[in-house]
């Protein structure tokens, strides 16, 4: 059976903490806390004018180990409409930007891996703040996934979704990809809403679930991290 992964997923609120400073350095310090393998972050870019990059993208790899899956996009954006991935180990295959529809500009990004020799696609999302949007981004990721050769798959992010069960605005997920309980990570300081969500194709697993409720992660965004183990089938099998 291959190792199990650390999976891990935050919006930094573009390093932006409670305090109201920006602060890139602390929160390259809670990504190095939360140590994981595969690591999905939300507002890791200026959302207006040239849509910068916020991170210190040198710095996140000597100290944290993490190497970005930069999507090739004009610019010096990191991600895609915010969204950054990060691998400790592992080969990238492909790298796919996705636009998604709603009222907001939002957007997906995949990335086809190779980790521990198995096949594995990783994506990571921010969806919209209206229900009708998120339910249309829902349909969205399920069509372009229709689209591409099956494998494992690990959708990570921010669904700004605090619902469960059929009336979710996501609910169109749930025949293809499982989860274990939602955990609540926001607000940082109380946190009471599941929003940020880890969800896996039924080819592998998902256990131990949980929010990094540190003292630094309360500070360091307005949202918490939340984490999860991730066991991928035996390619044996």
């Amino acid at each position: 059976m291959p190792p199990p992964l650390r999976v891990a997923s935050w919006n930094i609120h573009k390093g932006v903490g409670a305090d109201r400073r920006r602060d890139i350095f602390r929160t390259a310090e809670v990504m190095q806390e939360l140590c994981p393998d595969i690591l999905a972050l939300q507002e890791a870019d200026r959302r207006f004018g040239d849509r910068a990059g916020l991170l210190d993208l040198e710095h996140v790899r000597s100290q944290c180990g993490l190497v970005p899956v930069l999507p090739e996009t004009p610019g010096p954006s990191h991600g895609w409409h915010g969204n950054l991935l990060f691998l400790r180990e592992g080969r990238i295959e492909r790298i796919h930007p996705l636009n998604l529809p709603g009222l907001e500009p939002r957007g997906a990004l995949f990335a086809d891996l190779t980790v521990g020799g198995i096949a594995l696609r990783v994506i990571g999302v921010h969806l919209g703040l209206l229900p009708a949007s998120r339910r249309a981004q829902a349909h969205a990721l399920l069509d372009h996934l229709s689209r591409l050769p099956p494998r494992p798959t690990l959708l990570m992010g921010d669904m700004n979704e605090w619902r469960t069960g059929p009336n979710a605005s996501i609910a169109a997920l749930s025949p293809h990809f499982h989860a274990p309980s939602p955990v609540r990570s926001f607000p940082a300081r109380l946190p009471v809403l599941p929003l940020d969500r880890i969800m896996v194709s039924h080819d592998a697993y998902l256990t131990e679930a949980r929010v990094h409720d540190t003292p630094l992660a309360r500070r360091a965004s307005d949202h918490l991290p939340i984490t999860a183990t991730l066991t991928l089938p035996d390619p044996q099998c």
